[in-house]
């Protein structure tokens, strides 16, 4: 009888450990999720942030996609594979449009673990000064 129990609890407990160590193979750690451009003047221009990652695991990391929440963000991100221990990054442009805060989104998916994660770029576009040199 100790047997019919004891064998059900074992395939589980490797189970539970082979999931765990296929997870640890190929894990994405972003150094920040955030990044907050701050005030942005309406006729600055785009503005670019570079949001670093580390692959953490112990197989290779693949940026399979980046999506947008709006037109007004455009992804760029490392193409080539990223090694164990080596660096990548997804770059997040916006271009900024009428005088407001912004809140965008940037998924990631990836072939790793997590393999969706979400990035944010906010700020507020501002209206540039008003020109005076047209009164002189």
């Amino acid at each position: 009888m100790k047997k019919i129990v004891l064998l059900p609890l074992v395939c589980l407990a490797f189970g539970f450990v082979a999931s765990a160590q296929t997870s640890a193979d190929t894990t994405v750690v972003f150094k920040k999720l955030i990044h907050d451009f701050g005030n942005i003047e309406q006729n600055a221009g785009p503005q670019t942030y570079k949001f670093e990652f580390t692959n953490t695991g112990r197989e290779t990391i693949i940026i399979q996609q980046v999506q947008a929440s709006c037109g007004c963000t455009t992804p760029g991100w490392t193409r080539e594979p990223v090694a164990p221990g080596e660096k990548g990054e997804v770059v997040a442009t916006y271009i900024p449009g009428a005088p407001m805060p912004f809140d965008k989104t940037l998924t990631v998916i990836t072939n790793g673990t997590p393999n969706r994660i979400v990035l944010r770029v906010r700020g507020v576009v501002t209206a540039p000064p008003p020109d005076n040199t047209q009164y002189f």
